[in-house]
């Protein structure tokens, strides 16, 4: 991939901050994904929930999980923003 800037119009795209977020939002995201997962499994046995129960909250958690990333990624694209113009 070239670190060269993309236009689009009068925008363009600064790489270095694009890759930055995707790096970041990839850690975050398997902490974040790992974490619904063992968390919903540990609630699973806290509560003496059967095994699709333990699926139930572990997909309850991964939905709470996409929410907090797609929080991140609009966060994170204020601080670090992908285009700027030309």
């Amino acid at each position: 991939m070239s670190m060269q800037p993309t236009t689009s119009g009068n925008r363009t795209i600064v790489w270095p901050s694009v890759i930055t977020v995707i790096s970041a939002a990839i850690l975050i995201g398997a902490e974040v994904f790992g974490a619904a997962f063992a968390g919903g499994w540990a609630l699973a046995i806290l509560f003496g929930l059967d095994t699709m129960g333990a699926h139930i909250l572990q997909a309850v958690l991964f939905g709470i999980g996409v929410l907090i990333m797609i929080a991140f990624i609009r966060a994170a694209q204020r601080v670090e923003p992908f285009t700027r113009r030309a």
